[in-house]
């Protein structure tokens, strides 16, 4: 069963709001940073990845963020326009500020890192007034991330991009993306995350994010059926909690849960798994599948990305998917 409705006759599937930054893979890997000499530029950023992940499988996809006024601001849009990502809605911030940067370690399959540089980025300068409601208005399906709820403006933007998609019935999935650096504490993160996510309509995140979140209600023991049932008070449909190597479950607001596995793979690197999940994942559903079809998709295009070097760069088609899943093995494993 699927049970999002999406609006027809919209000239854009999908549209994603926040943070468009560069990702530096270390090339030398089995080695630490101080090690590594050499990286790889890519465009990187949770929402920026998603968004490549639902064009490259070919959902008419937007963005709505800001760039530096630099090379690396023009870097990153060009290649949203050469993945026939709509960049109407991407603004050039003047101020100054620099697009955010993401070293990553590979140290080994298991044991990477990611080094941040966010001080006075530009996707965080996004202003509310700079986010357009007919633009919202014209997608399906809106996705938001935590990241830009760290700091206003951004956070007051994704608020108001949050009102449009509820006021013109778009669908609106929340990729929780938890990442402790860019925020002063997690008080503030689980205020922040709670109130965005009461107005969702797909949840996403690991265990830990969600157990995040729910500090401040004084929850004794995680528990994934609590938590999905606290969201369908409000206005989710899917609750997805991620438990890594063990796979995924879905909850829907009729009772019904879903338990999605993984695919294996010769493992390169584990971040970038998420953002692929998530991209495949809501393709899936907008394409109408059931829900457990979605979470397969899912799976394997989170397979594919890990074992490779990029996150953006890697974003399978969705006939490199389907070729994956006829050859690849899917383990299921209790959470």
């Amino acid at each position: 069963m699927n049970p999002l409705v999406f609006a027809e006759g919209r000239p854009l599937d999908f549209v994603a709001v926040g943070r468009l930054c560069i990702d530096l893979n270390a090339n030398e890997t089995q080695r630490p940073m101080e090690e590594t000499k050499t990286f790889t530029k890519y465009v990187g950023g949770s929402p920026a990845n998603i968004a490549i992940g639902t064009a490259r499988l070919g959902l008419k996809t937007g963005f709505i963020g800001k760039v530096s006024d630099d090379q690396m601001g023009r870097f990153i849009t060009g290649y949203l326009n050469e993945n026939s990502i709509n960049t109407d809605n991407i603004l050039i911030d003047r101020t100054g500020a620099v697009t955010g940067l993401a070293f990553t370690e590979i140290k080994s399959p298991t044991d990477c890192s990611i080094l941040m540089y966010r001080d006075n980025v530009a996707d965080l300068n996004l202003e509310p007034t700079e986010v357009s409601e007919e633009y919202i208005k014209q997608s399906k399906a809106l996705l938001i991330s935590g990241t830009a709820l760290a700091k206003s403006p951004s956070r007051e933007a994704v608020f108001l991009a949050l009102e449009y998609a509820r006021k013109h019935s778009v669908v609106v999935f929340f990729d929780i993306d938890y990442r402790p650096y860019t925020w002063e504490s997690e008080a503030e993160t689980a205020v922040y995350y709670n109130l965005a996510a009461e107005k969702c309509d797909v949840i996403i995140g690991t265990r830990e994010e969600f157990d995040m979140m729910e500090k401040l209600l004084n929850y004794e023991k995680s528990d994934d059926k609590v938590t999905a049932e606290r969201w369908f008070s409000y206005h989710a449909q899917i609750v997805v909690i991620k438990h890594g190597g063990e796979g995924s479950i879905a909850y829907t607001r009729d009772g019904q849960s879903h338990r999605g596995g993984i695919f294996r793979t010769k493992v390169l690197k584990t971040f970038g798994a998420g953002d692929s999940y998530a991209s495949a994942f809501i393709y899936g559903l907008m394409k109408g599948l059931p829900i457990q079809e979605a979470m397969r998709l899912g799976g394997a295009s989170a397979s594919i990305v890990i074992s490779k070097h990029s996150c953006s760069d890697a974003m399978p088609t969705a006939e490199e998917i389907k070729s994956f899943m006829e050859t690849a093995a899917e383990v299921l494993q209790k959470a």
